[in-house]
């Protein structure tokens, strides 16, 4: 029970859905009526907790935090949180988490890029280096450290960290998505083979050929009949 509530603690202390610590919008926007299906701010982060403790309860691999202080959100300009989409927010919530219990101990051999329960590929990287007992951690975007350990067991590990994560994925442009592959120019169908005229065949050599062996079969015919009468 001693480690969901310290789960839950962290997540009411650091989810953005439910705590932005007096960050307010730039202006108050006009209150539009609630869509009959959105879903509040409430129960995001209560979805966030679920799967979180489900995940630490169910599985063996554990679970790392690193929670922002309250100066780190404190810093951030007026109205950036409240800026960003609930699919940022989300995002930027399980940057922070990473799938795996890590000691403080452990961080000198883990392998970078860490992954985190944000996915994995270039805008999505979090590298972590050390010097001693100093653990940095950078993003692309955000370049700060461990400044405390706030509770740590054999599965659950929760580390203050002085800034705000970002991850590359939210706050820097998305690629352009790749062109649509050219279209393969169908083959032409070759024209069909038109035989070369030849030229006409002399028969004339065959042709007296067989007149002159008639007339000698004629001859022989009209020998026999005056012959053997």
């Amino acid at each position: 029970m001693r480690r969901q509530s310290f789960i839950s603690f962290s997540l009411f202390f650091f989810l953005l859905f439910t705590k932005t610590l007096g960050q307010s919008p730039a202006a108050a926007p006009v209150k539009a009526p609630p869509a009959a299906a959105a879903q509040t701010p409430a129960a995001q982060a209560t979805t966030e907790d679920i799967e979180l403790n489900k995940e630490l309860n169910t599985t063996n691999n554990g679970i790392t935090i690193f929670a922002p202080s309250d100066n780190a959100f404190s810093s951030l300009k007026a109205g950036f949180l409240n800026s960003l989409s609930d699919e940022d927010k989300t995002e930027l919530v399980k940057f922070h988490v990473l799938p795996a219990f890590i000691a403080s101990s452990q961080f000198q051999t883990v392998s970078n890029p860490v992954r985190t329960q944000a996915g994995t590929g270039p805008r999505v990287t979090l590298n972590v280096t050390t010097a001693g007992n100093f653990v940095n951690i950078s993003t692309g975007l955000t370049n700060t450290s461990l400044s405390s350990t706030v509770y740590t067991d054999s599965q659950l590990a929760i580390y203050q960290v002085d800034k705000v994560l970002f991850p590359l994925d939210i706050f820097t442009p998305k690629p352009p998505a790749p062109a649509p592959a050219p279209e393969l120019e169908r083959p032409k169908k070759a024209a069909p083979d038109v035989e070369s005229p030849t030229a006409a065949k002399d028969i004339s050599g065959a042709f007296t050929a067989v007149v002159h062996n008639n007339a000698v079969l004629l001859a022989i015919s009209v020998v026999a009949a005056i012959l053997f009468p």
